[in-house]
């Protein structure tokens, strides 16, 4: 009897110690149906392998519109907003001293992942968020309609705008009135910022602003490239492009409704969903050149796990973002939300390569994309992005010319520079 109270007492104690050291974090969760498929797996392995509880926070899906939010909760030095969230690629160095310093804690991790993804997380020699999941953009096409009209893959804009014209012509004629050519993020957002770079640093009018910190944009290669983006519209790209983020463009796509689509790795997977009605006529090639003396060129992407320094729960946010960045979780979230994988290993596994055999294709991609230039604009990459995506809106929606806008943009930079950049 003696014995049996001992046990019971200790069964109690050791039931209370668990509970005293049981956590429950808030962890930021897509609001979309396949983002909380994976959030649900997270979830219950996290609650599986750990003491601890997890609770979803739901974020702006617009990734200037969550930074800013973040930026207020930080401010406030909110520890009950969220513990763990995703980081944009150009968000650490904006971010850095509200991100939990994860070096120690994560340091044996770096071999597992592309290292260009692993440096970007490095700020001031300091691990500040481990790779979540990479991107590039990347051109989507109908491979049955370009076989359909006796055509091959573009390799340039000038190319691309000319089958779009005749592909929309011949499925309008066909009787799909609400056909079109071209699809792509024409918001004035941060994808949009995304877009602007890829148009002008393929027709090899440079990156905005370059690798010692000059302001580049007002050439006019970078003036071409705009004006040709405004040439889309309206013509093979509906006017409400304006208003597409990546979401928007991937639903007139996937829906068939849309020969080609600039768009992020994840649409991919997503298209070849068996009920998507473009199933099995989904192609992908680089984002095209501009002109036949232009580049490919494809903005380097990706999210990262991050830690808030705030956070009253820092060891079981670290256990957290090890489940979030094995192997068996970013090979989920491929199977469930169609991103790219940040870790070398998942592109070794049988099931992933036999399920999308194209990401081959995109290490290539990940490893010469074009950055932003966030490192070399520190902490006033947003306010470079938000001039960027203005001034492309505005020629795109008409108010302006592309040799005004990269004028305009040069001013602008240049304010928000002054002496240098901080």
């Amino acid at each position: 009897m003696k014995k049996h109270t001992l046990g019971l007492i200790a069964t109690m104690v050791a039931g209370a110690l668990n509970t005293a050291h049981a956590d429950t974090l808030k962890m930021e969760c897509a609001s979309t149906s396949t983002g909380k498929s994976y959030c649900d797996y997270i979830k219950n392995r996290f609650e599986k392998e750990t003491p601890h509880k997890l609770e979803f926070v739901q974020l702006p899906p617009a990734s200037d519109e969550k930074l800013g939010l973040f930026q207020q909760i930080f401010a406030a030095k909110d520890s009950k907003a969220v513990d763990v969230f995703q980081a944009d690629t150009v968000w650490l160095g904006v971010l850095d001293k509200h991100l939990l310093d994860l070096t120690d804690k994560v340091k044996d991790l770096q071999p597992l992942f592309f290292q260009s993804a692993w440096n970007n997380d490095v700020v001031n020699g300091k691990v500040k968020a481990v790779p979540a999941f990479l991107d590039a953009g990347a051109m989507y096409y109908r491979k049955d309609l370009l076989a359909k009209y006796n055509e091959q893959p573009p390799k340039t804009w000038e190319e691309l705008t000319r089958i779009a014209a005749k592909i929309q012509k011949g499925e309008r004629e066909a009787g799909k009135k609400n056909f079109w050519g071209f699809v792509f993020q024409g918001k004035a957002y941060e994808g949009m910022t995304c877009d602007a770079l890829e148009w002008i640093a393929s027709y090899k009018g440079g990156t905005f602003v370059d690798k010692d910190g000059k302001i580049t944009v007002n050439n006019p290669q970078a003036a071409k490239a705009l004006d040709t983006a405004a040439g889309w519209i309206g013509t093979i790209s509906p006017k409400g492009v304006l208003g597409y983020m990546e979401e928007e463009s991937r639903a007139v796509f996937q829906n068939g409704d849309a020969a080609f689509m600039r768009n992020w790795p994840y649409a991919y997977v997503l298209a070849q969903d068996p009920t998507s009605p473009v199933k099995g006529n989904v192609g992908v090639i680089p984002v095209p050149k501009g002109g036949e003396d232009g580049q490919h060129a494809a903005t380097l992407g990706g999210w990262q796990w991050a830690v808030s320094a705030y956070t009253e729960h820092p060891d079981a946010s670290v256990q957290l973002i090890r489940i979030l960045t094995d192997a068996e979780s970013q090979k989920m979230q491929f199977k469930t939300v169609g991103v790219a994988p940040s870790r070398l290993d998942v592109y070794e596994d049988p099931e992933v390569i036999a399920s999308a055999p194209y990401l081959a294709e995109f290490k290539d991609v990940f490893a010469s994309a074009v950055p932003r230039p966030a490192v070399e604009t520190k902490s006033q990459f947003p306010k470079v992005s938000k001039a960027v995506f203005n001034a492309a809106y505005d020629v795109l929606s008409g108010r302006s010319t592309g040799e005004k806008a990269v004028a305009d943009l040069e001013s602008k930079l240049k304010r928000i520079k002054g002496k240098q950049w901080k």
